[in-house]
């Protein structure tokens, strides 16, 4: 067919497009027909904006146009902050079609074309581009049939403003030590932002190679997933980098920074180069994250057992991260405070949570990266995974570091949310970028954790492990479902997948060959899917009868008593398949039994004195000791607490204290439970007990009970007087023994004991004569700014210093201090200059709107300022991004009253129809009504039970 012959079918072609185009599609009432070129093309325009309509109308791509390979050409400009770019597209058609549907999201298209596999122009004419903006779609017309079973390349040239936010492809700035203000340009496109950088299929299974070509002035460098394979001189003195071919991956691993930084770089002992970028003045804070990154790269190869398959991996410090981190395979991008540590500012808890970010980034390389979930309603198989897999990695490369001691409280934020009936299962539906952008929670990281956790210590650390890596080997480069995880660990597969002498059977082999737990056979798919398809956390009631322990499972919720109303209707339909550990006093041995009904029994033997459940909180499972069991508990703890591990003592303290809120235990029991703690020497059950106390203080003090207020500080002071004396102000000690300090100095100084007060006063005294050059211990700097920020001058310094500082932990620990302040308009000044994006990065605005909400004095301000800036902060954040999400449950996490209840209520109603969009408005409206709650049942029982301890 040549070209005249065309132009003769065209007009007869459109009559039945839309029925043979795109199979299943109606046409879309939202479209709009985008000019192709800024120059005019030669001839007549073969169709106006009236002849089509945009042919799609899902959010999903169709799924018989599949990209194989991108040619992509950027060019940013970093003076009229501007870029363009070209991309080619060989894409493999399966069924016969005139369009071409993929993803573009404010990007100008200038041209489009489609050639065929002998790269010969489909039309002499730029083809028509019609937009779906609601779909963040666009629709290529060809006059010509794309033929089923035949390769086409799409090419388009595009072009759009750098980013003014935090996704896609953006600008940041950062300031020298001279003040001059730099430009630099760099991606971050998870969940759904690759197509706001380039014309792209941008959903995570349609993985394709990537050969990448970025022009840049020789000022700069440029950076993206592989090296660079040659630099060639352009133009106006430009340089073109052009990097070798990628792997397969989704287009949302793709990654580039335009940039003038330094690095530091070493090699793996596979060979593979590590870099650690950062802005040039701070690249000497880079070194640790190099060491860290190539011990933990050799430790995933090892324990993985499949190589990392790209020659290079660098790591580059942004100035602007909305995110922790992003794993963009080969390039992976950072919050400056996860990837730099400086050795005179930064804490042992920065260099903690350094380290575990780069581990959680690393593991993504394998998962996530090379095995990807097919789709995002199962995106737990990326984050969960990578979230445990830091503790993994961590305490093996790390040990020092006692990463394992933070599991717990991983899990115990998991149960926070879990226990509202607002919580979702670990596998839901998610369609449209807000739906997809709010999987990236609590349940999909920390509740994908603890339950991999359990999964892990259920099947034995060598099963687990030869489980993922079966998982990984089989679906490297491809897409998989929770299913296939399920299938690899109990080493399954389909029939026509059957593989020789791999111990690999078909499905309806499986029972012949299941896991036996405490003698049980089991169904592993079954039981999992209790875990990953139904939302919430089982609550396991124990009663002693005899030589039984009487078992009964139920839903765990927070906010609803079984007298209520609704208690029925929100337990129907739950049931786990719970792997119970326990122990007695008559043996070490840990025991371990299936529940898989409502109720059960087990024989424990008369002999035993206690029983205690869920041994070391390797289950995801909350436990209530019923008819005096929590007596049994408390006696045993304070006579022989040592008789139970550090955990399980955590574990115990957690357990009671959320039964009391969920009214299922009084408040004076958990109190009396934790009054062994002039005992314990453990950092981990010290400061879980300890938090409890601390979170009523500073409820009582945000409610004015002024009273109650006075009375618990003095208790909190005079019960762990002892552990307060012993800290030293310095940066000595254990890791364990630096967290305690930290936590309990700050503790002390923010209830005005005078010691601390004093002790505080005169180091900030020592930093202000030194101009601030002065290094702290970094352990009790944020304390000491804290207690310097309560006066004029010392909060003004310390505002003087954040501006220049070179180092983001120093900022971090002064913001926070300069947020202690009980002054109201500095607290309203420094939430506007978070709006605004200058002096305080809009990256921190969360943050900071966070830590005024929780100071003394703040959240109302907190809250009122989120009201009045609501539409600008969507606008600059989008509406299900974690900075949206984070303040409405941070500020709404503070009251505590009816009045403020209905006032949260009405503001959720104002916006009611971003709220629906939003599984966070419930959450915050869970979470007030628990506290609230909270208030009316405990009030009186904390004021009693205060005046008891002073007689």
């Amino acid at each position: 067919m040549d070209f005249s012959s065309e132009m003769v079918l065209l007009r007869l072609l459109i009559l039945s497009l839309l029925s043979v185009s795109l199979v299943g599609s109606q046409p879309s009432q939202s479209s709009q027909v985008v000019s192709n070129s800024p120059y005019p093309a030669e001839g007549p325009s073969p169709l106006s904006s009236s002849d089509l309509s945009f042919p799609w109308t899902r959010l999903r791509l169709p799924r018989y146009i599949v990209p194989l390979h991108y040619h992509l050409l950027i060019h940013p400009n970093l003076t009229s902050l501007k870029f363009s770019g070209s991309v080619q597209i060989e894409v493999n058609v399966e069924n016969n079609t005139n369009w071409v549907v993929l993803h573009s999201k404010g990007l100008q298209i200038f041209k489009a074309t489609i050639l065929d596999q002998n790269l010969a122009h489909l039309s002499h004419q730029d083809l028509p581009v019609l937009h779906n903006p609601s779909n963040e779609q666009i629709g290529i017309f060809s006059p010509r049939v794309l033929s089923s079973g035949q390769k086409y390349f799409l090419y388009i040239e595009f072009g759009a403003q750098l980013a003014e936010g935090l996704d896609g492809f953006y600008k940041s700035t950062y300031r020298t030590s001279t003040g001059e203000t730099r430009t630099l340009a760099s991606t971050h496109f998870e969940p759904t932002s690759a197509r706001m950088a380039f014309p792209c299929f941008d959903e995570p299974s349609f993985k394709a190679t990537f050969s990448v070509r970025i022009r840049r002035s020789p000022e700069h460098i440029s950076l993206s997933n592989m090296p660079v394979e040659k630099t060639t001189e352009g133009s106006g003195g430009l340089l073109e980098d052009r990097f070798a071919t990628s792997v397969k991956m989704s287009t949302y691993l793709v990654a580039f920074v335009i940039c003038d930084f330094k690095s530091v770089t070493a090699t793996t002992s596979s060979g593979v180069q590590m870099s650690i970028y950062a802005a040039p003045e701070k690249w000497e804070q880079a070194h640790y994250a190099l060491e860290v990154a190539v011990k933990l790269l050799d430790f995933y190869e090892q324990y993985f057992n499949i190589p990392y398959p790209l020659p290079k991996q660098d790591l580059i410090a942004i100035p602007d991260f909305q995110w922790g981190a992003m794993e963009n395979w080969g390039l992976t991008t950072y919050r400056e405070t996860s990837l730099l540590f400086d050795p005179h500012t930064s804490s042992v808890s920065d260099k903690r949570e350094v380290t575990m970010t780069i581990g959680h980034e690393l593991a993504h390389q394998w998962f996530g990266n090379l095995v990807t979930m097919e789709w995002w309603n199962d995106l737990w198989l990326n984050e969960g995974f990578a979230r445990y897999m830091e503790y993994i990695s961590v305490q093996a490369t790390y040990p020092d570091l006692k990463v394992e001691e933070y599991l717990l409280h991983t899990c115990f934020i998991a149960i926070g949310l879990d226990s509202l009936n607002s919580s979702r299962p670990i596998t839901s539906p998610a369609e449209n970028p807000t739906q997809i952008e709010q999987m990236f929670d609590t349940v999909s990281y920390n509740k994908g954790a603890c339950v991999l956790h359990m999964l892990r210590h259920f099947l034995t650390n060598d099963v687990f492990q030869s489980g993922i890596v079966r998982y990984l080997r089989k679906y490297s480069y491809r897409n998989a479902h929770s299913q296939d995880l399920w299938d690899s660990l109990t080493d399954t597969c389909s029939d026509d997948d059957f593989i020789s002498g791999k111990h690999c059977y078909s499905r309806g082999q499986i029972s012949k060959n299941a896991y036996l737990f405490a003698g049980e056979h089991l169904n592993l798919t079954a039981m999992m899917n209790t875990w990953t398809l139904q939302k919430g956390i089982p609550l396991v009631t124990v009663t002693r009868k005899g030589s039984r322990l009487l078992i009964r499972q139920d839903r765990f919720l927070r906010t609803v008593l079984p007298s209520d109303p609704q208690w029925n209707s929100l337990q129907q339909g739950f049931l786990w398949h719970i792997p119970l550990t326990y122990k007695t006093d008559t043996s070490s041995t840990i025991h371990r039994h299936l529940m898989m009904t409502p109720t059960d029994s087990i024989h424990i033997g008369e002999e035993a004195t206690w029983v205690k459940v869920n041994t070391d909180m390797t289950g995801y499972y909350v436990v209530h000791y019923e008819d005096g069991g929590w007596d049994v508990m408390a006696k045993l703890l304070k006579e022989n607490h040592t008789a139970l591990s550090y955990r399980d003592r955590t574990h115990l303290i957690h357990n009671a204290f959320q039964l009391v809120t969920a009214g299922r235990l009084p408040l004076n029991k958990a109190l009396d439970l934790i009054s062994f703690m002039q005992l314990e020497t453990h950092t981990v059950p010290l400061l879980k007990g300890l938090g409890y106390l601390e979170s009523f203080y500073h409820m009582m003090e945000k409610r004015d009970e002024h009273d109650i207020t006075h009375s618990l500080g003095m208790y909190i002071l005079q019960f762990f007087r002892a552990v307060i004396d012993q800290q030293t102000w310095s940066d000595l000690g254990t890791v364990s023994e630096r967290r305690l300090r930290s936590e309990v100095l700050s503790l002390a100084c923010h209830l005005a004991y005078l010691p601390c007060l004093e002790q505080a006063r005169q180091h900030f005294r020592e930093w202000l004569q030194s101009n601030g050059t002065l290094n702290l211990p970094t352990d009790v700097a944020e304390t000491v700014y804290s207690v310097g920020a309560q006066d004029d001058h010392g909060w003004e310094s310390l505002f003087d210093t954040y501006k220049v500082s070179l180092s983001e932990a120093q900022k971090e620990k002064i913001l926070y201090a300069l947020s202690s302040t009980r002054d109201t308009t500095k607290l309203q000044n420094l939430l506007e200059l978070g709006l605004e994006g200058k002096v305080i990065r809009s990256q921190d605005l969360s943050s900071l709107v966070l830590m005024v909400a929780r100071s003394p004095r703040g959240h109302h301000i907190a809250w009122n300022f989120v009201k009045k800036n609501w539409d600008t902060l969507v606008q600059k954040f989008q509406l299900g991004s974690p900075t949206i999400i984070n303040i409405i449950v941070g500020t709404t996490g503070q009251f505590y009253s009816p009045e403020e209840f209905a006032e949260v209520q009405l503001f959720f109603e104002s916006i009611k129809e971003q709220a629906s969009q939003l599984r966070a408005t419930q959450i915050a409206l869970d979470n007030v009504q628990k506290n609230v709650r909270w208030v009316q049942r405990n009030l009186e029982t904390l004021r009693n039970w205060l005046m008891e301890q002073k007689q």
